[in-house]
């Protein structure tokens, strides 16, 4: 029997499926969310006395946050090949562990010099999570299915900035205890719960889709005959070298990572300036710490509309141009008045479109690259070059800007607006493509729009 005529058992299918839902997706969503709060817990150790206790002065503060980036985008490739060769659950795993023990660490530094060391040792361990996590997802759920699942990252993305302004609150109420300042405990605190959750994962993360321990025989065999069944997307297992030419000349792939590394500007800046931002709104540290919470719930329950109506409505690029519309209304806000109220309001329009945009772009791109190999090389070839914007996302914000920011939230903008016209670019491409192979492919060989 040929591949393209195997028949699957539709209900077991849909059972090994299910599974991988209840299984292995809290578990990703959890990395993200750790790994978010042990990234972007330095813009709430900010604001309430990590610059004064360390005596940073000028923009040494954007610096500590720059820094995380470099060795971020360097290690993401190594790090995903290592998946490959060793499994998701023992590297992710490791570098999990990794980058909780440099946040305790964190919180026992005393000067700008120790803060650039903990700084690039944490991008290190956190490069090769987001990616992946996706090549992951996309051997696992067929092209509809994706969107959702890739939007539940996003969403434990959001859902981190909440409950790390909820414990940022707790422990900034909590104040100095046992000679150690408040935003001290913050680091050693969210570390440990970092270390905790990495130890877990060594025995629960599956990698290999074929051979998750929570699928019996049956649903082994269901997944195995879904790679064999969907060769035009899985692909050859044998790798050759043509796949990684595809990879490094797909023009997609360059176009969406235009778009993503100036959406990313945003997004990153927002994540980690959120509470400074809102300090500048004329609220207290305390406040900032606790406004920051309904502004990431609903950023979450927005992405979860987008992703649901992306995959009810199958037209991710449609959606993906609407989105960064609240993004540049929001930081138009932003720039153009400085009313307090308005301003907060601001904030929710920027959280409601910043998170779907990557996360529609990566489902996108994931959906129209051939195979297992050309992803495996591609997205994170995308999301490197995407995350590369946090080099110039932590210097938009510098303490001089106070209390408005008008430069930050202005490059803010005009980033989103790029990333508006090269979300345009990639459907056009798309649309282009479908075009000329109306006739010599079949509709499962098209590409996604």
């Amino acid at each position: 029997m040929g591949e393209s005529s195997i028949l699957i058992d539709s209900v077991l299918e849909k059972r090994a499926i299910s599974k991988f839902d209840k299984y292995m997706m809290p578990q990703m969503a959890l990395l993200m969310l750790i790994a978010y709060l042990d990234r972007t817990n330095i813009g709430n150790a900010r604001v309430f006395g990590f610059e004064q206790d360390l005596g940073l002065v000028g923009t040494q503060f954007n610096d500590l946050s720059t820094l995380f980036y470099p060795t971020y985008v360097l290690f993401e490739i190594p790090w995903v090949v290592a998946v490959k060769k060793w499994g998701a659950n023992i590297v992710l795993a490791v570098a999990m562990i990794g980058w909780s023990v440099v946040t305790i660490g964190t919180g026992f530094i005393h000067n700008y010099y120790q803060g650039i060391a903990v700084r690039l040792l944490l991008g290190v361990f956190e490069s090769g999570l987001f990616p992946c996590l996706a090549f992951l997802i996309s051997t696992v759920y067929s092209r509809a299915q994706q969107a959702k699942r890739i939007a539940v990252l996003y969403g434990a993305i959001a859902l981190s900035g909440a409950f790390g302004g909820l414990v940022a609150y707790g422990i900034q109420t909590m104040g100095s205890k046992a000679s150690l300042e408040a935003w001290r405990w913050l680091f050693i605190i969210e570390g440990c719960i970092s270390i905790v959750i990495g130890l877990a994962l060594w025995v629960t993360l599956p990698f290999d889709s074929e051979k998750a321990w929570f699928l019996n025989e049956e649903e082994r065999y269901v997944m195995s005959l879904r790679v064999k069944r969907d060769v035009a997307y899985k692909g050859e297992r044998k790798f050759e070298w043509k796949y990684a030419k595809m990879a490094f000349t797909e023009p997609i792939i360059y176009v969406a990572a235009i778009g993503m590394f100036c959406s990313s500007v945003p997004l990153f800046g927002f994540t980690t300036f959120l509470p400074t931002l809102v300090v500048g709104f004329g609220y207290t540290s305390l406040q900032a710490n606790y406004l920051s919470i309904p502004v990431y719930v609903f950023a979450c329950l927005f992405l979860c509309l987008v992703a649901w109506l992306s995959d009810k409505l199958n037209k991710r690029g449609v959606i993906a141009m609407i989105v960064p519309i609240p993004v540049l209304i929001g930081y138009a806000i932003t720039v153009g008045t400085g009313n307090h109220g308005a301003d907060l309001f601001a904030m929710f329009l920027v959280a409601a479109g910043v998170y779907p945009y990557n996360t529609l772009v990566v489902t996108w791109v994931t959906n129209n690259l051939p195979n297992d190999h050309v992803r495996s090389i591609g997205i994170p070839l995308l999301i490197s070059i995407a995350n590369a914007s946090g080099i110039p996302s932590s210097q938009i914000y510098p303490k001089k800007d106070s209390p408005r920011y008008i430069m930050g939230n202005a490059v803010s903008l005009a980033m989103e607006a790029i990333a508006l016209v090269a979300v345009g670019l990639i459907y056009l491409l798309v649309r282009r493509r479908n075009t000329r192979q109306i006739g010599t492919v079949s509709g499962d060989l098209r590409l996604a729009v």
